[in-house]
């Protein structure tokens, strides 16, 4: 069995339990991945599959992608993967992965790319509080001082301060799946995962199962 899936975040929602627990969930699309590679320890030294997911356009697409496309249907796909596999020889070159690998109630770790927001100063991409706000003050968003003067005279490396913010790639863990809609290709996470609405994401397996 495949570790995981690729998918797009469809967008935000919440769901009743039958327990009558409203519970907030992400709504991914998820699948069908097409396996476009097939890699085994006899000739890369690792089992993996390369899935190839999302439509794009052939002319989109150089000659060397696709004829390495070729041998899988010569479809072209927007994105290419790869995910661990125990046993490649139960798959075959072509063959659709689709949702249905997973179950209600398991629990999944999400990748992504998290929303890029750009220069940021410290308060909102460190959470500083900044200074006083009443009159007078001549700090309120800043990050005041920063040390290193006299000695060592330069800013020590990992050093909180403005930059670029978001635009990583991201993973939470733990993810309960909450239900599963087999002919639409959907999944309910709870929860949030990085990224914005339509933003690629991989969907694992736990490498170790969690205990109930």
């Amino acid at each position: 069995m495949s570790r995981g899936l690729l998918g797009k975040k469809v967008g935000m929602t919440g769901v009743f339990l039958p327990s009558g627990q409203y519970v907030p969930v992400t709504v991914l699309e998820v699948g069908p991945c097409v396996i476009t590679q097939i890699k085994t320890q006899a000739t890369d030294k690792y089992d993996a599959l390369q899935l190839g997911f999302g439509n794009k356009k052939e002319s989109k697409v150089n000659k060397p992608i696709k004829g390495h496309l070729k041998k899988s249907g010569d479809a072209a796909f927007s994105v290419l993967r790869e995910f661990p596999v125990e046993d490649p020889g139960e798959f075959k070159l072509g063959q659709a992965l689709t949702v249905d690998m997973f179950k209600i109630g398991e629990k999944v770790d999400v990748t992504g790319t998290s929303k890029g927001r750009g220069f940021s100063g410290v308060i909102k991409r460190h959470g500083f509080h900044g200074g006083r706000m009443s009159h007078g003050g001549h700090c309120k968003r800043i990050p005041g001082s920063i040390g290193c003067s006299a000695w060592p005279a330069r800013v020590i490396p990992g050093k909180k301060m403005p930059g670029r913010y978001g635009n990583d790639r991201k993973t939470v863990k733990n993810l309960e799946i909450i239900d599963i809609r087999l002919d639409e290709g959907i999944l309910l996470i709870k929860g949030a995962v990085p990224g914005c609405k339509t933003g690629v994401i991989e969907i694992n397996k736990l490498k170790v199962p969690t205990k109930k």
